[in-house]
């Protein structure tokens, strides 16, 4: 199994299954033009999370991690007419673009984008009351994704889902003597996860575009 091979499905699924949206492919476009890491989640991932917006009738979406907005974007497509999503990026440039891609998909009106450090972010969050959400999508720096869970988590409600991107790390969350911080920081999050009564999760590896991977998902009890 190669990555070739990977991502020729993923185009074949792509073509079949996940309609051509221009405002969406913009976003890639121009997040590219702009030089931001091509690390935004793939087109059937992207619908996946739309999916799941829509499943849970969701009205208040949190997500941590905006870079170009392209998750932005199949989220909030997701939402009514009176949802709202709250997005949280710590670099000013790469809230510049996600501003634009989303004005561009005429969504400006339901997202809020916060630029920051979501660390200092979030408790100013939980102060203004906006809590709480019904889905967030937690997809930053994998170091702090523990803290990112526990304010998510504060911020949720009975039937609320908490969503974390690459928790798999290409298999190495199975290291135990892993030096690597986001590695460390997965593995914390899983034992948290475990030993916390509130929520019950399980994590789906994937494979694709983007490589090997996983999601971890998380149902708020």
């Amino acid at each position: 199994m190669t990555q070739e091979l990977w991502t020729a499905v993923d185009n074949y699924l792509v073509n079949n299954l996940v309609s051509p949206e221009e405002s969406l492919d913009a976003a890639v476009r121009a997040s590219d033009d702009a030089g931001l890491p091509s690390i935004q989640v793939s087109p059937p991932q992207g619908k996946f999370l739309y999916m799941l917006a829509k499943i849970q009738g969701a009205k208040r979406i949190l997500e941590i991690g905006t870079l170009g907005g392209y998750s932005t974007i199949w989220m909030a497509r997701a939402l009514p007419d009176d949802g709202r999503l709250i997005t949280m990026e710590i670099d000013p440039r790469h809230a510049d673009v996600a501003r634009t891609n989303i004005d561009r998909a005429d969504l400006s009106a339901k997202v809020e984008i916060l630029v920051g450090n979501a660390l200092d972010l979030l408790p100013e969050l939980e102060v203004r009351n906006e809590s709480p959400f019904d889905l967030t999508f937690i997809d930053a720096d994998k170091a702090s994704i523990p803290a990112y869970f526990e304010s998510a988590l504060r911020m949720s409600r009975a039937g609320s889902l908490i969503l974390v991107d690459n928790v798999v790390r290409e298999g190495a969350v199975i290291d135990e003597n892993s030096e690597d911080a986001s590695v460390k920081g997965v593995r914390r999050l899983n034992e948290m996860i475990a030993a916390d009564p509130r929520v019950t999760a399980t994590v789906l590896q994937t494979v694709g575009i983007k490589g090997y991977d996983g999601l971890a998902i998380a149902l708020v009890t």
